[in-house]
């Protein structure tokens, strides 16, 4: 299963992001665990995500859905500056 960090900017304040419960209502219906928020000190306004992701298709279907679009909207998400990365073991 890989890890994957997913990193963004936030247009609303980090509280609200931190404390959204939009991440574990998606992501955990699809078995996605093991998810951590990280805020930048120098710039609260850049967050990220880590999180442990068992179907990297069904994670992205889901990210192209209606549900995601509210979702980020919801928690300030800019869309644009959304970037995935997942995890490789050399």
């Amino acid at each position: 299963m890989p890890t994957v960090v997913a990193h963004h900017n936030i247009t609303k304040d980090t509280k609200h992001w931190l404390t959204s419960p939009k991440r574990k209502e998606l992501f955990g219906a699809l078995g996605i665990t093991n998810i951590r928020t990280f805020v930048d000190p120098q710039n609260p306004k850049r967050v990220a995500v880590m999180m442990d992701v068992p179907d990297m298709d069904a994670m992205a279907a889901m990210m192209q859905s209606k549900a995601a679009a509210d979702a980020m909207e919801f928690d300030g998400v800019v869309p644009e500056s959304l970037v995935i990365l997942v995890e490789e073991k050399g």
